[in-house]
């Protein structure tokens, strides 16, 4: 479980794309880890399976590589990493899972004096999940979504977001993971509703 605060950037160092999935090297600085423990790639929740004092190594099944933009990344793409929540710490984001329900796109940025609002479009199953005021995870980063429009949502991102993470430096059209609120899925479900995975349509 993780809570969409990005600890920092890191550093794709090498990509293998193999025929059952591809393995990530990330160079950054979140020693010491454990192997087998979680760490949120850009909002996909993947396990380490080496590491040494500067790197770890992580792999991505064809289901995660489906489900996620992480097959578009290239050695020296900048990743958020967010190491899973310990028992006891602030939540300061909001309940994330790291897996990723789908990919959008940016669309817009518009500056509002020291801010950006960033327009996101969403496949057409996501967008019965999002909500005025309510949270998202674009990129593993958590956000608070200020207006819907059908399959569009916007967000203000303040100065420590635009330096803290790559939002600062997305060009419109750049692909980002989704991950909708938890919440709302379980609502969803109660209610007989279609979930995430619905077939478009």
């Amino acid at each position: 479980m993780f809570t969409g605060l990005i600890e920092q950037l890191g550093t794709i160092d090498r990509i293998e794309r193999r025929e059952d999935g591809l393995s990530i090297r990330i160079r950054c600085a979140l020693h010491p880890y454990r192997l087998g423990e979680s760490i949120a790639v850009n909002g996909t929740c993947l396990t380490v399976k080496s590491f040494d004092e500067t790197q770890f190594e992580a792999d991505a099944s064809l289901e995660t590589i489906d489900k996620t933009n992480l097959d578009s990344l290239e050695e020296g793409n900048r990743v958020h990493l967010e190491r899973a929540l310990a028992l006891g710490d602030r939540l300061g984001g909001h309940m994330v899972t790291g897996h990723v329900d789908g990919v959008g796109s940016m669309i817009a940025r518009t500056p509002e004096g020291d801010y950006i609002r960033a327009s996101f479009e969403v496949p057409r199953r996501l967008a019965p999940f999002l909500a005025p005021k309510g949270s998202i995870a674009v990129n593993g980063v958590s956000l608070t979504v200020n207006t819907v429009t059908g399959t569009r949502f916007d967000v203000m991102l303040v100065p420590y977001t635009l330096d803290e993470t790559t939002f600062g430096e997305m060009a419109d059209g750049a692909t980002v993971n989704l991950e909708v609120d938890i919440l709302a899925k379980y609502v969803a479900s109660l209610m007989g509703k279609p979930g995430v995975d619905a077939p478009e349509g």
